[in-house]
């Protein structure tokens, strides 16, 4: 009799498993590895995607224990025994304006089109749920400019890439650090010469479920669908605040979503022990809002529109950075004067958080974002506290 072929359950011991979500940071690397599909990516409460084992078509190869990124051992034998810091904004005025900080992605993923590649970002897709996708012009990738304060959806992005490579294409993929290692990792070293990484100073990725049905909210109270939305509106309030903006198709709006979103209530688990928030990045180069400018150059910045922190991390993109020089205002910088916080450590998880999961899946978004947020009593008195203690200080410095 022929010898069977399946592999009986209890045989199966290597297949990845995420006891704990705070091991896992949702890359995608091990469902993109798996050549049987037995991986599959399946939301949380807050939308966050884990990894699912189908044990029925799992071969018990051990690819995707071996592709996973996200610890303490991934890639860095590229880098450069300490990054190489500078302050950069872009000379055309109109693309600092409509970027997230000095443009200097714009410049950097201009080049890469300009020679034939593909440009892999976050954008948008069915009505303003956040996505990783592809892009191989300047219009495709202006979708990419500016923050987006939620967990991106990879999809089947990472294949898409190593297909691009394959057939002897430059790629550039940018994304937070948890996405760029696995991606490195899922690309493997042979394919690795023509990929370009790009990864953000990341504070944290919030659920998309609750972006989700802060859209939908927003749309209630108004009566309209929203037709644009900007995470950060530089342009309204200044490069410094933090203040999303939305239209709608007959009006305005807002409300409190970036409030709740520095409060690390609704951050994905993984994000309060990330492995990435040091000087040694997954990455060739990385770029983030240069807070503490003024150290550097006390001009570069002044008039409030924002200015990048780019740190060229390997030589390859020492190289890159080099080739765009010439399309950006640069300044070096001493790597002392840029460790901003997530540099250093992981975003602390706020001590509620569990309790804001399970308030959300059972008493849903409006009840969470009064209890937890900006909405109800509770943000009132305590804003109106904060208006006192700071009162009350002032008074006492003067006297």
């Amino acid at each position: 009799m022929q010898e069977s072929k399946h592999i009986k359950t209890e045989d199966i011991k290597e297949m990845i498993q995420i006891t704990n979500p705070s091991e896992c940071c949702g890359c995608t690397a091990c469902a993109s590895i798996c050549n049987h599909n037995a991986i599959s990516m399946v939301p949380d409460a807050l939308g966050f995607l884990y990894p699912k084992v189908d044990q029925t078509l799992c071969v018990n190869c051990d690819l995707c224990e071996k592709v996973c990124a996200f610890n303490e051992n991934y890639d860095t034998s590229l880098n450069l025994s300490e990054p190489i810091a500078y302050a950069a904004r872009h000379k055309d005025m109109r693309e600092v304006e409509t970027s997230r900080s000095g443009a200097a992605f714009i410049a950097i993923s201009d080049w890469i089109l300009a020679h034939g590649g593909t440009v892999y970002g976050a954008g948008y897709t069915d009505h303003f749920r956040v996505v990783h996708k592809r892009a191989t012009t300047k219009e495709e990738r202006n979708e990419f400019k500016g923050s987006k304060y939620v967990q991106s959806d990879m999809n089947t992005v990472f294949k898409q890439v190593k297909e691009d490579l394959k057939k002897g294409m430059i790629v550039l993929f940018s994304g937070t650090p948890c996405q760029t290692s696995g991606l490195n990792s899922f690309v493997g070293k042979k394919l690795r010469g023509n990929l370009y990484l790009i990864d953000i100073v990341c504070h944290g990725v919030p659920g998309p479920y609750i972006w989700r049905d802060y859209i939908a909210y927003l749309e209630r109270k108004q009566g309209a669908k929203i037709c644009w939305v900007n995470f950060r509106d530089k342009q309204k309030f200044g490069w410094e605040a933090h203040k999303e903006t939305f239209k709608f198709v007959n009006g305005g709006g807002k409300m409190s979503f970036t409030y709740t979103f520095y409060k690390h209530i609704m951050f994905r688990h993984s994000c309060g022990v990330c492995p990435f928030t040091n000087t040694q990045r997954p990455s060739d180069i990385t770029i983030a809002d240069f807070w503490g400018w003024e150290k550097t150059d006390s001009n570069i910045n002044a008039d409030d529109k924002g200015v990048s922190l780019v740190l060229c991390n390997t030589e390859k993109g020492k190289l890159l950075f080099e080739a765009v020089k010439h399309n950006l205002d640069v300044v070096p910088a001493r790597l002392e004067d840029c460790l901003q916080p997530n540099l250093r450590h992981p975003s602390a998880i706020h001590p509620k958080r569990m309790d804001f999961e399970q308030d959300y899946s059972k008493k849903g978004f409006v009840y969470v974002m009064k209890r937890y947020g900006d909405m109800g009593w509770r943000y009132k008195v305590e804003n109106l506290l904060r208006k006192i203690k700071k009162s009350i200080k002032y008074f006492l410095c003067r006297k």
